[in-house]
């Protein structure tokens, strides 16, 4: 595989020898299903069951030895990774492995439920409000929720349980929360579409409150790391090393996180000096992180730098520099180096 699942020492410094598991996403219901075909139900949504039965597997093949096992994930298997990490630990103690620790990565799952720039009829998933989607879903599905963050809700309101900010505070087991600020997905969800033309004032303004929005929900999260890039999914991607949040890597926030955990276990000291896993970008925009995956016109395929992509978006230098006191220069060479 890529990024995470890489054997490769320098695409995967931390991991590249550790026993991995792919399991491929075929149940369309973000991992959390318990239903099987039937006579009125055409369909079988499993996600969660499919979970169960691998680790059973699993434990006669190796995992019943291990001292850790990390369930990882991307987009709705990052979401899944909430919904499922509790459960997997709950079901290994049943088992009698109580020495394993459990612990989780969450990539490109974490959505808001936030107001949609343009309210569309929910159609198909991608017109569907997020709230509507999941709300409409869970019944399809038989969705099952943590037991902890069901008790928060009313019955009926379990849908909340998919959004990370809300499932995040009942979870037992560490979680390391993946983010891009300015998530295509949920960009996509909220109807903010970045095609050719270049985007209007209020598109600009709504993207910039989404990664105000996504920043203020990952205060309280412990280990993150939320680059302001337009992107979505990472841990997978063979770039996933290059990209930098206050100077420091993904895969090396992950080695300093699974480092706290092995010492807090051992003396419950706090965080390990010079070894941050609370990095969340401060700067406004998208892409004015320099590190940034490189973006490419959807129409032409070009790349393009910061600027030519503010520039393509409608950024207006000259009243953004007005607004910020600065000279257009002196803001154009902060954006390009990413101050």
């Amino acid at each position: 595989g890529t990024g995470i699942l890489s054997s490769q020492p320098e695409e995967n410094p931390h991991w590249w020898n550790a026993n991995m598991v792919f399991i491929p996403y075929c149940s369309s219901d973000v991992w959390s299903g318990a239903s099987s075909k039937s006579e009125k139900n055409e369909y079988a949504f499993m996600g969660a069951l499919i979970i169960q039965e691998v680790i059973k597997e699993l434990v006669g093949r190796g995992l019943g030895t291990a001292k850790v096992l990390l369930l990882a994930g991307s987009s709705a298997g990052g979401t899944g990774v909430l919904l499922n990490v509790d459960r997997v630990a709950e079901q290994l103690e049943e088992m009698g492995y109580q020495g394993i620790q459990v612990r989780g990565l969450a990539d490109s799952g974490w959505f808001l439920d936030n107001k949609q720039y343009r309210r569309t009829d929910c159609i198909d998933t991608i017109t569907c409000a997020p709230t509507e989607a999941i709300r409409r879903g869970i019944r399809y599905w038989n969705g099952i929720v943590p037991e902890r963050c069901k008790l928060q809700f009313k019955e009926g309101e379990e849908w909340n349980c998919f959004f990370g900010y809300k499932i995040y505070p009942t979870l037992r087991c560490p979680v390391f929360v993946v983010q891009w600020l300015f998530d295509e997905a949920q960009l996509t969800v909220d109807n903010v579409h970045l095609t050719g033309q270049p985007v209007q004032e209020g598109q600009w303004l709504y993207i910039q409150n989404l990664g105000r929005e996504l920043r203020n929900t990952l205060k309280d999260v412990t280990a993150s790391f939320a680059p302001a890039c337009l992107s979505h999914e990472i841990i997978m991607r063979n770039h996933w090393t290059d990209i930098q949040v206050k100077g420091t890597s993904l895969p090396r926030a992950l080695h300093c996180w699974d480092r706290s955990l092995h010492e807090s276990n051992r003396n419950g000291k706090n965080p390990l000096k010079g070894c941050p896993i609370h990095l969340v970008d401060s700067c406004p925009w998208p892409h004015c992180n320099p590190s940034c995956p490189t973006i490419r016109d959807q129409f032409t395929g070009q790349e393009m730098n910061v600027i030519q992509f503010l520039m393509h978006m409608g950024f207006d230098v000259q009243k953004m520099a007005q607004q910020q006191g600065l000279e257009p220069s002196k803001l154009l060479g902060m954006l390009s180096s990413g101050n």
